[in-house]
């Protein structure tokens, strides 16, 4: 009987898990599109800036890390290797709608006389934007280990999930302390605000269970 009760529990709490990753593909899709209907971009030079920036860090940086859930990957069949090079791909895409976000925000002051960078907002983003491009930069000894001599694959793999999970929370909190703009709460209702606040909150919980996770059962095993 107890025998039984321990084989379920694994098997329950997997079921937990692949419905939480399932909820994050969904809350960042749906927050990405949202934002981008509400930013109708193309419709002012601001308007690039809520659309790159969600695109970047709720759509983008989410995808990438739950290619290595093993619960909720779209790609879990193919080996980790390519999964490395589709997460490095997805990273990159991250850092080129961030930068285009960033580029849009900051010409779109310069041309209203408006300083740059005053807000938590404003100094958390560009704090984020360059950490997550200094992140991808620093994966490619992962892709070509020949460029990290004296260094082992496990331990780049470590560091790198540390700082990746780092990384992720801070785009997380530059979104969050984003949907309190002038430009947001205008655009939404006292309940769709909040709603919208758990859209980068969730999954942020769910992406750091996962990384958590993962490094622990790894812990477990070489013990």
């Amino acid at each position: 009987m107890a025998h039984k009760q321990s084989e379920s529990e694994p098997r329950f709490y997997g079921y937990i898990r692949a419905g939480a990753a399932a909820l994050t593909h969904i809350i960042c899709a749906v927050f990405t599109v949202t934002v981008a209907v509400l930013s109708r971009p193309g419709s002012s030079l601001f308007s690039w800036h809520p659309f790159f920036m969600t695109l970047a860090f709720s759509f983008f940086m989410t995808e990438a890390i739950l290619l290595f859930s093993p619960h909720g990957s779209p790609i879990k069949r193919l080996p980790h290797k390519t999964k490395g090079r589709v997460h490095w791909v997805l990273q990159c895409l991250c850092v080129s709608c961030a930068l285009l976000g960033v580029a849009a925000i900051s010409y779109n002051k310069h041309l209203n006389g408006k300083p740059h960078f005053t807000s938590w907002h404003g100094l958390l983003g560009l704090l984020t934007v360059c950490v997550v491009a200094l992140q991808s930069l620093a994966a490619v000894p992962l892709i070509y280990h020949s460029l990290a001599k004296g260094w082992s694959l496990a331990k780049l793999k470590r560091y790198h999930a540390a700082s990746g999970l780092v990384t992720y929370l801070l785009g997380s909190a530059s979104l969050l302390l984003g949907l309190g703009s002038a430009w947001f709460t205008a655009s939404v209702r006292e309940y769709a605000w909040y709603l919208s606040a758990l859209c980068p909150a969730l999954p942020a919980l769910i992406i750091m269970n996962q990384v958590t996770s993962a490094y622990m059962a790894k812990r477990r095993l070489q013990s």
